[in-house]
């Protein structure tokens, strides 16, 4: 109450509003991000069954090809090749069981050369290992699976040959058993989805590019520049999240290769890889969207309220490019909303920007182009819908440039 007995406004009655939306959309955007972390973990450990799996069985059936077989009463190079065969990333297994058997050859070759004139002992296995270990680094470079394979045969046949005789060929026709077995299991027993390990891996990077988009969106429609900043230094920092999505692509690829089963999925692998190589490029075009409008913010440039919008809606496209692609479907809403952001963009620069502001349509317009490219349109086609939809924003506002 005043003192003339009216009632005051009660002006804290906003300010808890405002609190408790801000608490509301913290929660939800908790809830969000800890849905997302589920989904993903879920996801890992499908794969890490699945070769889980893969190892127990092909270990189990290179002991039995070992021992049944080849008649060894304890065969241990088999199991131990097939699962090194199993074990390696996604991507370099046929790789991986040409270097295990290449290692055990060179160290076969080295120690049976070294051990005919400098005998057994200590010192004489020592320098056989390193000599072995050596050879292989100089032939292959860094190359663990050899390197150690030819370091473990050398120390095998240097403690065993006083006690066994005749190793060498036990060694390598296991070695040769236990890589060919673990293909075998990966390509034909226990093949993985090349689709699952795909997006497993490709998730987060549409998630953090969406999400960095929308902040810069926020950013422009508040006037706050460190937000844009702080988009910024995320998207900067995709690297490690990029080189996973390689190596998983590796991976696919591999397994559509080698696996009859997952033949029919070559193609959705092959337009995987095109669009992953546009979508890197779109992550490229949108530090750029950041980074001028961090500074179109920083030198109180003109920022016309349909830039955020187009901003938004650009992130609206990466969501529905992977929702679309993971479910098989036609890219429509992807170019809809893609069509949408240069709308936007073109009624921004209509409306008057200035030189950042201006670089910022640029550079939406260039990220917009790959985005379509992602879905397979053809450069000549995705520029020309660009070029489209940003002359009907332009024109939408009459040769006026400020009219709704």
């Amino acid at each position: 109450m005043d003192p003339d007995g009216r009632r005051q406004p009660d002006v804290t009655r906003p300010r808890r509003e405002r609190v408790a939306g801000r608490v509301r959309a913290s929660a939800a955007r908790v809830r969000g991000r800890g849905g997302r972390a589920g989904r993903l973990r879920l996801s890992q450990l499908e794969v890490a069954l699945v070769i889980s799996v893969q190892a127990g069985l092909a270990a189990a059936l290179a002991w039995a090809i070992g021992h049944n077989v080849l008649g060894n009463p304890a065969p241990i190079f088999a199991p131990s090749a097939a699962v090194g065969t199993i074990v390696a990333a996604l991507g370099q297994r046929a790789h991986r069981t040409i270097e295990l058997l290449v290692g055990v050859g060179l160290g076969i070759a080295t120690t049976d050369f070294l051990l005919s004139f400098l005998g057994t002992g200590f010192w004489q296995t020592g320098f056989v290992v390193g000599c072995a270990i050596f050879a292989t680094l100089v032939l292959f470079g860094r190359s663990g699976a050899a390197v150690g394979q030819a370091g473990g045969t050398a120390v095998l046949l240097a403690a065993l040959s006083p006690a066994q005789q005749d190793l060498e060929w036990p060694r390598i026709v296991e070695a040769m058993v236990g890589g060919v077995v673990g293909l075998v299991v990966v390509a034909v027993l226990v093949p993985l989805n090349p689709m699952r390990i795909l997006d497993r891996d490709a998730a987060p990077i549409y998630q953090c590019l969406a999400r960095q988009l929308r902040e810069v969106s926020a950013a422009l429609h508040t006037g706050d520049q460190q937000r844009a900043v702080r988009a910024l230094d995320a998207l900067r920092a995709m690297g490690p999240d990029l080189e996973r999505m390689h190596q998983a692509l590796s991976g696919a690829e591999e397994v559509v290769s080698l696996a009859p089963a997952r033949w029919l999925r070559r193609q959705d692998v092959e337009r995987f890889a095109r669009a992953s190589q546009h979508v890197e490029r779109v992550i490229e075009h949108s530090r750029g969207v950041a980074r001028r409008s961090a500074l179109a913010m920083q030198y109180n440039e003109p920022i016309p309220a349909d830039l955020p919008v187009s901003v938004g809606r650009l992130a609206d496209a990466v969501e529905l490019l992977r929702r679309e692609h993971r479910a098989g479907r036609p890219t429509e809403r992807t170019h809809q909303a893609v069509r949408d952001a240069v709308y936007q963009a073109g009624r921004a620069r209509a409306r008057g920007v200035d030189e950042f502001g201006d670089a910022v349509v640029t550079q939406l317009r260039t990220a917009a182009s790959d985005l379509l490219r992602a879905t397979g349109c053809d450069p000549s086609t995705a520029n020309q819908v660009v070029r489209e939809a940003e002359q009907r924003g332009e024109g939408s506002l009459g040769s006026g440039g400020a009219s709704s």
